[in-house]
């Protein structure tokens, strides 16, 4: 059993080792940081892309091949899969590339180098944000035929990270991740005692009190939970805006990565100092930056702000549980961007010293995971909801139904039923538009540009990634004999499955041939 912290900057994975009967994180030779062998930069090169051959992690960074301006080149790509990208993508080796398949690319890279130095990577766990799509989440289902793995379970990085720091059973732990591309916060209560039906006790699977040999699984609760579209790769794009108007400098992705290098040598020192240097133009500048002035961006660019929105917003579910901040019992700091001291004195400033932790801001995630892997169960709730589009004759435009509201529990149980009729005579199929359904709190669009990628924030009223809206996917029932209005014909039945899937069965009324069977609909693209 492995798990994947598949991340923007960096990529961590860990195995339960079965003779300690504990997690382990992986170095995973030629590809994790020589200074860092736990981590595995999430850098990729193309060599032949006809091929599918490819450089990841360490590999890249060995042959000076993190060339920003090389087209060959790619980071920060987790950012870029499920969302519809705006601008130009670069076709190489005659093969047009997209995020979806740079992402592949990596893991198959770092799944084969796994096999070759351990044992083949059947079962595995993988996390995912918060706030992230449906089509992000299916997109890692999918892979699995291309992952060569038996079995694929996902579950959100912000609780994988409670269950990782060991905590206690029943404490309730806000969870502050803050990575590369995402700030999640969650509130998590890492594995309650549970009791058995005939009144006996586990903790992790094992007895605390005898009674018969029977007892449920231990439970992790997801109390409270918001995601946003912030990382660390912002900050290194704020910080590259700032400088190239100071220095006189292009901005690009080059100077992105001189911004980034200041930023993580500003959380072990009071100020830093980089070169920058364009093999193009000869242009050299030396920079020099200190916590004050990065600080200073930070409050400029509203972070703090974002910050609290995002606690005020988590706190507010949390009050309808009757919990406030004072009954959290610690605070884990997870991601990379939380080793910024700014970030660290933030969190310390909201809940005291004594309850912040952050000694394992890296390896947590991938490590909680392992849990769910070894059959610990979580009762989580939807983040974003599921509707049906509709034309809204008011306003001469589509609006969309919920179908499951954002917070509800899943799995579901019973499936929602609609039944549907044709509209007009001899109606030869039955159209349904099905989407996710975000609050439009955190919308925002990505752009591929100068060779970086960037987040513009969106100017839609609600953010809603439509499931299966093509010409074939919408049409959920052809219909033979053909259909006329005035009588009901199909019954469409919707459950979301305990991956968070949402599923669809469609039964002909008529005919009472089942024309889809549980399949989920995002497979109807």
């Amino acid at each position: 059993m492995y798990s994947f912290d598949f991340g923007t900057s960096n990529t961590v994975v860990a195995r339960w080792n079965r003779a300690l009967g504990e997690a382990e994180t992986l170095a995973v030779r030629a590809l994790s940081q020589l200074e860092a062998p736990y981590l595995i930069p999430s850098l990729l090169y193309v060599e032949d892309a006809a091929r599918g051959q490819v450089l990841v992690g360490q590999e890249v960074l060995a042959r000076g091949l993190d060339n920003p301006a090389d087209p060959r080149f790619f980071s920060n790509f987790k950012r870029g899969i499920g969302s519809t990208v705006q601008g130009f993508m670069p076709e190489i080796d005659g093969v047009a590339l997209g995020f979806e398949k740079v992402g592949l690319w990596f893991l198959q890279r770092v799944i084969k180098a796994l096999s070759e130095q351990d044992a083949p990577v059947e079962d595995v766990v993988f996390t995912v944000p918060v706030n992230s799509f449906e089509v992000y989440r299916q997109w890692l289902l999918e892979s699995s035929s291309d992952l060569a793995a038996a079995r694929i379970q996902l579950i959100d990085e912000s609780t994988a990270a409670a269950l990782g720091y060991g905590l206690e059973q029943g404490e309730t732990v806000l969870v502050i991740d803050f990575g590369g591309g995402t700030l999640d916060l969650s509130l998590v209560q890492p594995a309650a005692i549970e009791e058995a039906a005939d009144g006996f006790l586990i903790k992790w699977g094992r007895k605390i009190f005898s009674g018969k040999e029977k007892a449920r699984t231990p439970t992790a609760r997801v109390l409270a939970k918001v995601g946003r579209n912030l990382g660390g790769m912002d900050i290194d794009t704020w910080l590259a805006d700032s400088l190239a108007r100071q220095q006189k400098l292009p901005s690009g992705a080059l100077l992105q990565r001189v911004a980034e290098r200041l930023k993580i040598r500003l959380s072990s020192a009071e100020t830093a100092t980089e070169v920058y240097f364009d093999e193009d133009s000869l242009r050299t500048a030396r920079i020099t930056l200190d916590r004050e002035q990065l600080e200073a961006l930070l409050t400029a660019r509203g972070f703090f702000g974002q910050l609290d929105e995002s606690l005020d917003q988590l706190l507010q579910q949390a009050r309808r549980r009757d919990l406030d901040i004072a009954n959290i019992d610690a605070a884990i700091l997870v991601g990379g961007s939380c080793r910024i001291p700014a970030v660290q004195q933030w969190a310390i400033r909201q809940l005291g010293a004594e309850r912040v932790r952050s000694e394992r801001v890296f390896e947590a995630v991938a490590h909680g995971a392992l849990r769910v892997g070894r059959g610990l169960q979580v009762e989580d709730f939807l983040y974003h909801g599921y509707g049906v589009r509709y034309w809204d004759h008011r306003r001469s435009r589509h609006g969309w139904h919920p179908l499951f509201k954002a917070g509800q529990a899943y799995p579901t149980g019973n499936p929602l039923e609609l039944v549907l009729g044709a509209s007009v005579s001899n109606q030869p199929n039955i159209e349904l538009v099905i989407g996710e359904l975000g609050d439009g709190s955190d919308s925002a669009e990505v752009f591929f540009e100068n060779g970086r990628l960037t987040l513009r924030a969106s100017t839609a009223e609600q953010a809603v990634r439509p499931l299966n809206d093509s010409d074939e996917g919408r049409v959920i029932a052809q219909l033979e004999p053909p259909g006329f209005p005035g009588r009901d014909r199909v019954k469409v039945q919707l459950r979301i499955d305990a991956q968070r899937q949402l599923r669809i069965t469609v039964e002909d009324l008529e005919t009472r041939r089942t024309l889809m069977s549980d399949q989920p609909v995002i497979e109807l693209r």
